[in-house]
């Protein structure tokens, strides 16, 4: 009699716990949806070049204080993709989405979607294959071992 009641009463837990998750996780997918409709109808093309990438935490990155103000508590102390790019005349600071970023290549100029600050796709330009991707990444930390190199030589010479 004992054991029963333990394990109805976990059920009874777990039920509960599940239509709680259930009615949350549709709730915020519903909220993901509308911001989404949000962003693709304000949604704009440029041609952008791309000066510097990296992934930095909210608090750090050089984008405007109210950004910050604005975002959730839980994402304040997460990294995000932040690209440095120059949009005509002007040099600007933008988030990009994780799968966008990584298609981004670095000193090259391409064509994207842009909504606010935020990049939402490659239209042209982009990296694609996998293989591409992996060269480029060598290449640049080749170039940066080049470049730690000649400013070691540099500072033995002087």
């Amino acid at each position: 009699m004992n054991i029963w009641t333990v394990l109805t009463v976990i059920l009874v837990v777990l039920v509960v716990i599940l239509g709680l998750l259930y009615y949350f996780g549709n709730k915020a997918q519903q909220r993901q949806l509308e911001s989404q409709k949000f962003i693709e109808a304000s949604s704009q093309t440029a041609n952008v070049l791309i000066i510097d990438k990296k992934k930095m935490k909210l608090k750090e990155a050089p984008l405007p204080k109210m950004v910050y103000e604005q975002s959730p508590k839980y994402l304040r102390w997460q990294k995000i993709p932040v690209i440095k790019a120059k949009i005509g005349p002007r040099v600007v600071n933008l988030v990009a989405d994780a799968k966008v970023f990584n298609q981004l290549p670095v000193k090259a100029e391409c064509k994207v979607k842009l909504s606010g600050i935020y990049i939402t796709e490659v239209i042209k330009g982009g990296i694609v294959d996998e293989k591409e991707l992996k060269r480029r990444k060598k290449a640049n930390e080749k170039a940066a071992k080049k470049a730690a190199k000649e400013a070691k030589k540099a500072a033995k010479s002087k």
